[in-house]
């Protein structure tokens, strides 16, 4: 029998108060009650991601405006934009190429060298293509001299060399999603798992969110914060633990938790919440020293508005309040409504 991870006395019991306490602030934000949405010092101050990945501004707007456009493009196409779109992360990016574009790219664009053209344009135009968001790898695994000419070459041997759309579409698993994606140059453990998911918000692939993670630096340091021992678990298996055990940690505790219009919290959105009570901590209990010390992002009130969309696989759409949601941030920030 396996051994269980031992939790570290009233760091593990954050874990699920901040849960708890950062999406009620959610919900008063989507309910358009005045601020502040929360009487917690630490979340007034500073930047937090949602609770659910889902629910983050870019994240919205890539199930919105990519996985869920209504232009006319084929499931290898949609399934392009999916990657690139995630591999930039940056909405300003995406808005731009497609006003230069005239439409979505498609793997045309790719061939051509039409996609290669906008995103140089776009670069001068923005000054910028890349979020802050993630940690890329940044190598000239395909000889060129930029990052984003790399990464075009990447796309180019994904969707043109190896048809990944096709071995996506065939795929039977979200970790032989995960696989696919991982095999190639420039996709680290981190960004593979993320753009899986992405991939899986689509009406193109439905697999459990449960089936597979993977920790990226952020939840490992989390991790190490919320346990003493981890037992026999792996940091991906403490991470489904966490999901499996919390209906019975937030009743345990006396905390309100609702989920996300019923959804409850999958492996990914419990990866998450490493991270972010990895970064409660450095403010709320800054003795429990690790590689960072402090929080870098404070919270602004910003004033541009967004309706919230899910999967509409995920059934919660037709819970969701009418009408935008207001206050939120802006495009070029990651987090959505904190």
């Amino acid at each position: 029998m396996k051994r269980s991870p031992t939790p570290r006395p009233g760091i593990y019991d954050l874990y699920w108060y901040f849960a708890s306490e950062r999406q009620a602030a959610f919900e008063r934000r989507v309910a358009n009650q005045a601020a502040p949405w929360t009487e917690d010092p630490i979340l007034q101050e500073y930047k937090f991601c949602n609770v659910y990945r889902a629910a983050d501004r870019v994240s919205q707007y890539l199930i919105r405006h990519v996985a869920y456009h209504e232009e006319s493009c084929s499931p290898e196409d949609r399934l392009f934009q999916i990657v690139a779109f995630r591999t930039f992360s940056k909405i300003e990016t995406w808005r731009t190429l497609r006003q230069l574009l005239g439409h979505y790219p498609t793997l045309d664009d790719l061939a051509s060298g039409a996609f290669t053209e906008a995103l140089n344009q776009t670069k001068q135009l923005n000054g910028g293509l890349y979020t802050g968001a993630f940690i890329l790898c940044a190598t000239n695994a395909y000889g060129q001299s930029a990052k984003h000419l790399n990464h075009v070459e990447l796309f180019r041997h994904m969707f043109l060399h190896d048809d990944l759309a096709g071995q996506l579409l065939r795929a039977t698993s979200l970790k032989e999603v995960y696989v696919l994606l991982h095999g190639y140059p420039l996709m680290g453990d981190f960004m593979s798992y993320q753009t899986s998911i992405d991939l899986n918000y689509s009406s193109l692939l439905d697999f459990s969110e449960n089936e597979f993670t993977q920790a990226g630096p952020g939840s490992l340091r989390g991790i190490k914060k919320c346990f003493t021992d981890l037992g026999d678990y792996s940091p991906e298996d403490v991470i489904l633990w966490m999901v499996d055990r919390q209906g019975d940690e937030f009743e345990r505790l006396g905390l309100p938790f609702g989920g996300l219009w019923g959804r409850p919290l999958h492996a990914i959105d419990c990866q998450g919440l490493f991270c972010e009570t990895d970064k409660y901590c450095r403010e709320a209990v800054p003795e429990l020293a690790s590689a960072r010390k402090r929080i870098k992002a404070r919270f602004s009130v910003a004033h541009e508005p967004m309706t919230l969309f899910f999967p509409p696989k995920w059934n919660v759409n037709a819970a969701l309040p009418d009408g935008p949601v207001l206050g939120s941030a802006p495009a070029s920030m990651q987090t959505t409504l904190f």
